[in-house]
């Protein structure tokens, strides 16, 4: 699988022991920065992780901050995307199967490098469950389209 990866210097360190977790299982990582832990701004490193996503040239995007929660919202606003913040494998779990989340947030001042490749492990392995969840899908694509 394909994952891209966007931080800002707090979620540096995370990104970079998560790069090398994800290449180790097979996974080819793609690095949209940053590349150090000097102060930077958050959004342009997760749009551009979330925008390889939607372009199809990523399949999945993971993205890291202090808390995960503004980097979830900056991924969120690019069409297409379903960020999910998760601290535990319960929502981990659960924003892929019953929301096809595409993108992962995390807080690297929140959730260790440990549990974080746990997190992501789990994410990466459960599927979509379709269902009932696929006319909830089709109705937050109707809000990006404005429609509703």
């Amino acid at each position: 699988m394909r994952i891209a990866l966007g931080a800002d210097h707090a979620g540096f360190p995370l990104k970079e022991d998560l790069k090398a977790f994800l290449v180790e299982a097979g996974h080819e990582a793609l690095d949209h920065g940053t590349d150090s832990t000097e102060p930077v701004d958050y959004p342009p490193f997760c749009a551009a992780a979330a925008r390889a996503v939607a372009t199809g040239e990523a399949d999945r995007a993971i993205v890291l901050g202090g808390s995960g929660q503004g980097e979830q919202i900056a991924a969120n606003k690019v069409d297409g995307i379903r960020a999910a913040l998760c601290h535990d494998l319960f929502l981990a779990r659960l924003s892929r199967a019953h929301n096809d989340a595409n993108v992962l947030a995390m807080g690297a001042r929140v959730v260790a490098s440990a549990y974080a490749r746990e997190i992501v492990r789990v994410w990466l392995d459960t599927p979509f469950e379709g269902g009932r969840h696929v006319s909830r899908l089709e109705e937050i694509a109707q809000i990006e389209r404005g429609e509703l």
